[in-house]
């Protein structure tokens, strides 16, 4: 089984990827993320199946709809939440298959009424959604919440499974990732110990939060499970060539593509001087900026036209397109494998060996 933990730096999100057998459950997806999302299903393999939703969010915008745009994916959430456009109303009880495995969903309401946590087959982890928290749980001071409801969730559904099973949440500010039910039966402040449904109450009726940030916009978004109006936009997608883009954070072009792209791009090349013109070769009408120079001679480029980063083997120049792009120039592209598979695919260069 493969089993992923993503995380959306502004909201604190995390999204969680399962797969067996090629097939894939996408949990908790950010709209804004689902480029990377994509691209990491596309390395590894997965056809996505779908993506759940354990509530509807109020920090961020789900990427459920934009998934199912491009990849075709299912739309699954609880029936409980009031989503308009679910593929699969989810109900208390059911399973989640992928592969030979399966999530199985339990009810959690009490964040919110609409609150699901899956836990895989074994039991061997659970996703909590905002229902539990590391050595926290989510507020319940809106969205129907009912700080009662969530104890009674928590305890019955979650904090009942065996000791050793893994909790995994929807949410981290402080950068943790993990717990067990072992460690929240004995050190969660809200619900560990000794600690009574009246004194849960009692502290959660005292938080005195702010709303999240992007409640307005991102609660009505994500009652359509994350269709968007007005100005929220998915990321522009470039045009002036065939790209992809890679789960390691930057866009690369085949070397095919490469070749037709009118009018050319401002190709440079990344290796030292003897690889340039060594048994490789180099592209024609490339430019040699050796690595180490590059960052002190980006003067010497077209900030308005494309750029591809080329080395041998496509690893340094990725690091160039990095670079490239945090100097601000807005169209850059790494050319995939290299000089190694430009010359694999029959590409022409200048110089090298035949």
């Amino acid at each position: 089984m493969i089993f992923r933990q993503l995380f959306d730096p502004a909201s604190s999100t995390y999204t969680y990827l399962l797969a067996d057998g090629g097939e894939a459950l996408l949990i908790d997806p950010v709209f804004e993320q689902v480029r990377r999302d994509a691209a990491l299903l596309r390395e590894l393999g997965l056809r996505l199946l779908a993506t759940v939703d354990t509530h509807v969010h109020a920090d961020h915008v789900s990427g459920a709809w934009l998934l199912k745009q491009r990849l075709g994916s299912r739309i699954a959430g609880a029936a409980a939440g009031g989503a308009e456009g679910l593929d699969w109303a989810l109900q208390h009880g059911e399973q989640l298959p992928f592969g030979q495995r399966y999530l199985a969903v339990r009810a959690t309401p009490g964040h919110t009424a609409g609150c699901i946590s899956l836990v895989l087959d074994d039991q061997s982890l659970a996703l909590t959604g905002d229902a539990l928290l590391i050595r926290g749980c989510g507020r319940t001071d809106f969205q129907q919440g009912n700080a009662a409801q969530l104890y009674r969730s928590v305890h019955e559904q979650l904090l009942s499974l065996p000791p050793t099973t893994l909790l995994y949440p929807g949410h981290d500010y402080r950068g943790l990732t993990v717990t067990s039910v072992a460690e929240e039966r004995a050190y969660n402040p809200r619900f560990g110990g000794a600690s009574s449904a009246a004194d849960f109450c009692g502290y959660m009726n005292a938080l005195g939060l702010p709303h999240p940030k992007r409640m307005d916009q991102a609660v009505p978004a994500n009652l359509r499970c994350g269709r968007p109006e007005g100005d929220l936009l998915p990321p522009a997608e470039p045009n002036w060539a065939p790209l992809t883009w890679a789960f390691a954070g930057l866009w690369e072009i085949q070397p095919q593509a490469l070749e037709e792209v009118q009018p050319a791009p401002q190709i440079v090349d990344v290796r030292q001087p003897d690889e340039f013109d060594g048994p490789l070769g180099h592209i024609a009408g490339a430019r040699l900026l050796p690595l180490e120079q590059l960052t002190r001679r980006v003067d010497e480029l077209q900030r308005e036209r494309p750029v591809v980063t080329v080395c041998r083997s496509g690893a340094r120049s990725a690091q160039a397109a990095l670079q490239l792009t945090q100097a601000g120039f807005p169209q850059v592209a790494n050319l995939a494998g290299g000089m190694l598979r430009w010359r694999a695919a029959g590409a022409p260069v200048v110089g090298g060996e035949s």
